[in-house]
């Protein structure tokens, strides 16, 4: 089985708003760790808050992690007051769809990004979303072992 994602780029950093704004996209559902911050610090970086409050000026923006850690979670929360939706078992659209409903955004006019393939792609396609996959946000910091299982998982892509 392939999965297509809309758009495969570098970072999230790349994403092309006004491009976005053409295709009627009004909501921006992120993974959290490795797409927004280094996997399990529970902290942002500076740049990466400004970006997704600057979103936020044209889009509606949650956060939609497959993390189920209450206390990171609350970690997360204490820095940004962007929605985050957690525990959500991507690729399982159900949390996705309420984070739809929550923000009065319909799916078709809603993005998921994120850096895996298997959860975060094929749950946003199955919610009927469009896609886009990024790489890791830490991606020159990680072990070659987590990267040669991130190159496995792309095997899966188109």
């Amino acid at each position: 089985m392939f999965i297509e994602p809309n758009y495969i780029l570098d970072s999230i950093y790349d994403i092309d708003i006004v491009e976005l704004n053409e295709l009627k996209i009004h909501g921006l559902f992120f993974d959290l760790d490795s797409t927004l911050m280094k996997s399990k610090s529970g902290k942002f970086a500076f740049r990466t808050l400004q970006f997704i409050n600057d979103l936020r000026t044209n889009f509606k923006v949650a956060i939609v992690t497959n993390n189920k850690k209450l206390s990171y979670i609350k970690k997360v929360r204490s820095q940004t007051d962007i929605p985050v939706y957690y525990d959500a078992k991507k690729p399982d659209t159900k949390v996705l769809l309420k984070a739809c409903r929550d923000l009065n955004v319909r799916p078709e006019n809603a993005a998921m990004i994120g850096d895996r393939p298997l959860s975060d792609i094929l749950g946003g396609k199955k919610a009927g979303m469009m896609t886009i996959l990024v790489d890791s946000i830490s991606k020159d910091e990680e072990s070659p072992i987590v990267r040669f299982v991130r190159f496995l998982e792309r095997l899966s892509i188109k």
